[in-house]
């Protein structure tokens, strides 16, 4: 009775949306428990990222009904990451510690109010000091290890019924069928890069009919947050139906970069000094050898070579800043070189400053919308929310409009070929096709250089292709995006600009079923 009693309670609210009919559902909405089954069983969704705001979406989906996970991280548990991260422990007691319990008990209380007005800090090093505890006896948890593998393991042992696959590797590891599996892609990244490349890789999947309007069986829904401080956003992405990612770039300041003049001659701050050592020292004395952020060793390096005199100019207040930076009243308590390395990755990484409630909200109503496109049991965000915590609270949804052009998810042009048409033969055309009439065409597929006309390296590289057929350039692949730049000629203007293409192989198994009536 007491288990029944505890479902009932756990399922009550997600009931009411799955359940019951209502005014603001989706047209494909079929509210019965068959549906919060089907949600449990088959839905299988992807979470990229698991960092302090992937932490709050595996969460808050397990306990929305999503039985079938995965998340991938590339990325290892730090110090710092503990303070927001909630999934992560930061100390393990060993068992020298436990067997101070008894002195524990023999020890005088101390009053609560005295308690209060002693920092949490230095309690904890005088009841150390009290126990004659060493500091051996306490050991990191989950420092070190992958934040997919930790994060999965916490959730499911919370979680009743939830299944997550965690995934320690780079998005860019993964076969293009591995995301292909996904019903769901949600992001809880912290770079635009990342985003581009799910971005792109979703909007991959994506396929037109002859009236360039987007195959709904091909269409792969993804769900965006991003935070920096008190702000965050949530996006709806639907392919070909709402914006993309590249859509609304724009959307995205610049980041902050320093002039290598500024670095090399007047550093006035502790950034401009490990910037330095970064760019600039690092591959004068390391000549070849990548920088690694997440090296100790590298970080250590930084950290030496910033604190001599020859780099940081002492005229300019450089050091001086650079030490205050560091050793701030904050980390008063904790291993200086812990706090050098946390200081200084943030600003070698460019680390976004993270706030544990705005991951909350933000990763709240992402997991909203991910019910809501599955289940139908609400219209989904239109399409862009934003959230803003500095002064009070204020939130606002903005409706932005897809780009036609979009080279990432617009339909692009179709075109229908011969396999045996050479890459040069296809340049050709390019000139010839009546929507492009496009001149000294480049050629990219998947991100590689087909062809390239300049520089003249790359176009001696890439020479030997223009004899192969594109389709075998193409790893025999039936119909796929290519892209190519060049120079279009109109009213006596030539414009150069960039291009998609669809393209489709005549008499090759998995196109019978494609209309190519639109094509050259």
């Amino acid at each position: 009775m007491a288990d029944s009693t505890a479902h009932v309670s756990r399922s009550r609210d997600l009931d009411k949306l799955l359940l019951r009919p209502g005014h603001l559902v989706g047209p494909t909405f079929d509210p019965g428990t068959e549906l919060r089954d089907d949600i449990k069983e088959y839905v299988k969704i992807l979470v990229v990222g698991a960092g302090g705001l992937g932490c709050e979406l595996l969460k808050d989906l397990a306990l929305s009904g999503f039985r079938n996970l995965e998340v991938i991280d590339m990325d290892r548990i730090e110090v710092s990451n503990l303070n927001r991260q909630f999934l992560f422990r930061s100390y393990l007691i060993s068992s020298s510690l436990l067997s101070t319990r008894r002195k524990v008990k023999a020890m005088q209380p101390c009053p609560m109010s005295n308690l209060m007005l002693i920092d949490l800090s230095i309690a904890l090093v005088r009841v150390l000091v009290l126990l004659q505890v060493r500091l051996k006896d306490l050991r990191l948890q989950d420092v070190g290890k992958p934040k997919a593998e930790v994060a999965a393991k916490r959730v499911m042992e919370r979680v009743a019924g939830v299944n997550i696959v965690p995934h320690f590797c780079r998005i860019e590891d993964k076969e293009l069928d591995f995301y292909n599996d996904f019903n769901i892609i949600v992001l809880g990244l912290d770079s635009i890069e990342a985003r581009s490349y799910i971005n792109a890789v979703a909007c991959g999947f994506l396929e037109y009919d002859s009236d360039d309007n987007p195959r709904e069986e091909t269409v792969k829904p993804m769900v965006d947050g991003g935070t920096e401080g008190f702000k965050g956003h949530a996006r709806v992405i639907v392919p070909g139906i709402t914006p993309c990612f590249e859509c609304t770039i724009w959307l995205f300041p610049p980041q902050v970069k320093f002039p290598l003049c500024t670095l090399a001659e007047t550093p006035r701050t502790a950034a401009h000094c490990i910037e330095y050592a970064h760019l600039i020292k690092w591959d004068e004395v390391h000549s070849g050898k990548t920088f690694d952020p997440d090296e100790p060793e590298h970080m250590q390096w930084v950290y030496s070579e910033v604190n001599k005199s020859s780099i940081c100019c002492q005229e300019s207040g450089a050091i001086r800043h650079s030490r205050s930076y560091i050793f701030s009243n904050s980390d008063r308590f904790c291993c200086p070189f812990m706090v050098v390395i946390k200081n200084y990755k943030g600003v070698v990484k460019n680390i976004i400053p993270a706030i544990a409630s705005t991951n909350a909200i933000i990763s709240a109503a992402c997991a909203l919308e991910t019910l809501k496109i599955v289940s139908g049991c609400s219209k989904t965000l239109s399409n862009y929310l934003t959230y803003n915590g500095v002064e009070g609270l204020h939130t606002k949804v903005t409706e932005f409009v897809k780009d036609k052009d979009c080279l990432v998810c617009g339909p692009g042009v179709l075109i229908e070929l011969e396999t045996s048409v050479t890459l040069r033969k296809f340049i050709g055309l390019l000139e010839e096709h009546p929507k492009l009439l496009l001149s000294r065409a480049s050629v990219t597929h998947r991100g590689k250089n087909l062809y390239m006309q300049a520089p003249p390296v790359l176009e001696e590289m890439t020479r030997s292709n223009l004899d192969l057929t594109l389709f075998e350039l193409m790893d025999k692949t039936p119909k796929d995006i290519v892209h190519v730049t060049g120079t279009m000629s109109k009213s006596d203007k030539k414009t150069s600009l960039s291009m998609k293409l669809r393209l489709v192989f005549k008499g090759v198994d998995g196109v019978a079923d494609m209309d190519t009536a639109g094509g050259a």
